[in-house]
């Protein structure tokens, strides 16, 4: 009987110690290279964690680390994820150049609307891009509005006014977008972009209003240039958000089933819909500012800037065939899946 007894209460503590184990946090630490008060830490990751504690009693929480302050610079970020430095990675997909085929929703004039082009972005990666990312847990696939061009000597209201200025870009495909309309390219991570400004490196910069007031943009530049929202957008930026592979395989698996509810496209669409909400606000600061005057580029002159910047197109289906891919049918999809999605 005594021996049945000890039997009994190591079985059971045993029991009571695997629930501890099951019921235990599990913290995860999330990276990105915008501030605190960016609407990518407060609402897109920070609703995110949310949706995680929410959907696993509390079992999954997540520690948010803004402007790089774990170490390293935004082009390591997708690297500490999948090295497990940490465990989920805000990043631009431009810092990773092997995540390259999703450069096809950065050509020029190929974005409709955030949320739309957003999932057409995830389903794509889906189709075309799962090899590049075995190395990670792909999370979400998204872009931001639509871009602006902010100067600070001169308007731009017209192709030709870019002529001789140095403008930040930030990715490969709008440098050179940027070069074909006559400016001079500079490339440089988006938090860069008030002291090149302030120092004159740069005379101006391509880049959303969502993110623009965060950079004091509308106190260092005077012009702004905003496409005829009608016309699809000059361009976008793609950010993908990879969680390390080993984190989420050791995951019991109803946390799994956590971070897959809150993942792929809905998450690609939230994201994306959220970070272009952010224009509105933030238009306002601009419309505010005495010092800022905005200029609408006509459907007219856009076609201009699309006509000179086609190439561009032709380029990018090059580069994918000359890696054995179906360039052609890849930037097919892409525009057919955006065309899907927008309302």
């Amino acid at each position: 009987m005594k021996q049945l007894l000890k039997q009994s209460a190591l079985a059971a503590g045993l029991a009571l110690a695997g629930l501890g184990v099951q019921a235990q946090t599990i913290t995860l630490k999330v990276h990105h290279f915008l501030g605190p008060q960016s609407i990518q830490h407060t609402t897109m990751l920070g609703d995110w964690c949310k949706a995680l504690a929410r959907d696993s009693k509390d079992r999954l929480k997540c520690d948010i680390f803004p402007a790089m302050q774990l170490g390293g610079t935004p082009v390591q970020l997708y690297e500490q994820a999948r090295d497990g430095v940490i465990d989920v990675a805000w990043t631009l997909q431009a810092y990773t150049p092997k995540l390259a085929k999703l450069e096809v929703f950065e050509l020029p004039f190929m974005m409709t609307n955030a949320e739309a082009t957003s999932r057409a972005a995830w389903d794509f990666a889906q189709k075309y891009a799962q090899e590049d990312f075995k190395d990670v847990k792909m999370l979400a696939v998204h872009v931001h509005g639509p871009g602006n061009i902010y100067t600070k000597t001169k308007a731009v209201t017209t192709m030709a006014d870019l002529k001789g200025m140095k403008v930040r870009a930030p990715t490969r495909q709008v440098n050179k977008m940027v070069a074909m309309m006559g400016a001079t390219p500079v490339a440089m991570p988006v938090p860069q972009v008030p002291e090149a400004l302030s120092k004159g490196v740069i005379d101006g910069a391509v880049i959303p209003y969502e993110v623009a007031p965060g950079l004091k943009v509308n106190e260092l530049t005077n012009f702004t240039a905003e496409t005829d929202r009608t016309y699809n957008a000059l361009y976008t930026a793609v950010f993908v958000v990879p969680m390390n592979k080993a984190k989420y395989d050791s995951l019991p698996a109803d946390l799994k089933a956590v971070i897959d509810k809150n993942s792929g496209r809905e998450m690609s669409a939230f994201f994306g819909k959220t970070q272009a909400g952010q224009d509105v606000p933030s238009k306002k600061v601009f419309e505010a500012s005495a010092n800022q005057k905005i200029s609408i580029i006509p459907k007219a002159e856009l076609e201009k800037w699309k006509k000179a910047t086609d190439q561009l197109d032709d380029a990018w289906v090059a580069e994918m065939t000359g890696k054995g891919m179906d360039g052609k049918g890849m930037l097919q999809s892409a525009t057919d899946l955006i065309k899907q999605y927008t309302k």
